[in-house]
């Protein structure tokens, strides 16, 4: 991966070099992961916070840094996540506990951290193999932490650029149903994700995974009015950029993120900014763009969803659903889950090395998922493997050094 250019950065996350191994934390200061002490904002390696000892970092953005952790009682890698804006607060060298930097942030730090807590209590509370899982969270040291998987594999925005052509719409509808599936979860919460984009999907050996609910950036940057920290045109509809009356924001919002993000997909760009288009819409319908590359069904239906005003898009996911053709799974989503076939990328030309990409890290604890397979017509419901829940083996005496974990060749953070 190359270093993130000025259009890249979004003051979201700063991709640090790849690392070769997950090491233990005895060996963490010959590895190739990260030194975390390098900066002086964030935690050295050894430090314990939780139970947990950090023996790296995997990331940072303007407004958490997660660190590569290690947890002696399960004897499993995490990624341990840390709110810290970095805007709004510091650290004292040497030190663990994290102070605003003036009193006239203090207000908005706190409802930052009222918003991470609250995050991560949604994201505890759900179970579904597309949406990301939170162990524990808890707050300490004047901030809050939340300690998830370790998951693996590229960001959508990746796999994209090493397919090297359009995928067809077997593949695209392969991860469209777990996504759908997870948005229905959600959504059922009142819970609305409104960051949905190629580079917060990351593709694992299971499916697809939503990313980066970002709730404390966007009540950051809607109390410090930088929208620009908070929205990502293309992606974001028109109600997100005000308090309209006539346009609120409900499951339509991400229908529509999603919609682009299909749209990008085919295309190979972001449909352009919702505010554009509400003044003079330019963009080309992908029944015009993609006719006679996917169904018209299909292309219909995600150009309904791309509607400029929300009252022309399909109104939750089980409309979307019925436009594209995709039957509503009964597999009990939302508490145990059941996991879809996970289709490989190598059906098509590579432009460069697979990459790895962890987020919030990669499993080393259980099964790398089921096994995959190429697309060939869309998913039904024979499609889909359901199981139970693997059941994590208790931890064995350790009798011999703890073996280094595998890392994916770029790391980065949700």
């Amino acid at each position: 991966m190359t270093p993130a250019t000025d259009d890249d950065a979004d003051d979201r996350t700063v991709i640090r070099p790849p690392s070769s191994a997950i090491t233990t934390p005895r060996h963490a200061a010959d590895s190739g992961v990260d030194s975390a002490s390098a900066f002086g904002h964030m935690l050295p390696e050894g430090t314990r916070i939780g139970g947990f000892e950090i023996t790296g970092l995997i990331g940072e953005g303007g407004f958490g840094i997660v660190y590569l952790a290690y947890d002696p009682n399960l004897e499993r890698h995490v990624a341990l996540k840390e709110y810290m804006p970095s805007s709004l607060a510091a650290r004292a060298a040497g030190g663990v506990t994290v102070s605003v930097k003036s009193p006239r942030h203090a207000e908005t730090f706190s409802a930052g951290l009222k918003s991470f807590v609250n995050e991560a209590r949604l994201l505890a509370r759900f179970d579904h193999p597309s949406l990301v899982k939170v162990y524990r969270f808890w707050e300490a040291n004047g901030t809050a932490y939340m300690a998830m998987p370790y998951y693996e594999g590229p960001t959508l925005k990746q796999a994209l650029a090493e397919l090297g052509h359009r995928p067809d719409e077997a593949l695209l509808r392969t991860w469209l149903v777990p996504l759908l599936d997870a948005m229905a979860v959600m959504h059922a919460a009142q819970c609305y994700h409104r960051d949905i984009a190629p580079d917060n999907i990351l593709l694992t050996a299971g499916g697809p995974l939503l990313l980066d609910f970002g709730a404390a950036r966007r009540v950051i940057g809607d109390m410090t009015q930088a929208l620009t920290v908070v929205l990502k045109p293309g992606y974001a509809p028109i109600e997100q950029y005000g308090d309209v009356p006539t346009m609120t924001q409900g499951p339509w919002t991400d229908l529509y993120a999603l919609a682009s993000v299909v749209y990008y997909a085919i295309t190979g760009k972001a449909p352009m900014s919702s505010v554009e288009r509400l003044i003079d819409d330019r963009l080309q319908p992908l029944v015009d763009v993609a006719a006679g590359q996917y169904s018209d069904p299909f292309l219909e239906a995600v150009d309904r969803a791309l509607s400029v005003r929300p009252k022309g898009r399909p109104q939750d996911v089980a409309e979307f659903r019925a436009l594209l053709g995709i039957e509503a799974r009964d597999s009990g989503w939302g508490t145990t889950g059941s996991m879809p076939l996970s289709t490989p990328l190598a059906d098509g030309p590579r432009t460069g090395p697979r990459t790895g990409h962890p987020r919030t890290g990669s499993r080393t604890d259980g099964p790398t998922g089921p096994a995959t397979r190429p697309p060939t017509q869309p998913p039904t419901r024979a499609d889909i493997v359901t199981a139970p829940a693997p059941v994590p083996a208790p931890p064995a005496a350790r009798t011999q050094p703890r073996p280094a974990a595998p890392v994916p060749e770029h790391p980065a953070v949700a």
